[in-house]
């Protein structure tokens, strides 16, 4: 679905107007900045990932997602 035209002033004045401007953006191919993802290797002792795999069990997701949000949070408080 081809999505309208609009100039960035007209945009800027929607946006500010707290108008919907959904009409003029493409959401299914819209990207966020820096959210590529890079493959890094880890290395983890056996305990861990025993550790790491109750909790992903526990929370219902899977042991990848579980390192990613402990990672995320602890990088929140220390940054």
């Amino acid at each position: 679905m081809k999505k309208k035209s609009i100039t960035a002033a007209e945009f800027d004045e929607k946006f500010d107007g707290n108008e919907n401007l959904n009409e003029f953006l493409d959401l299914e191919n819209s990207t966020r900045p820096g959210q590529k993802s890079r493959r890094v290797s880890v290395d983890f002792p056996e305990w861990m990932v025993q550790e790491l795999d109750k909790v992903a069990r526990n929370l219902g997701i899977t042991r990848q997602s579980v390192i990613k949000v402990f990672i995320s949070d602890k990088l929140k408080k220390t940054v």
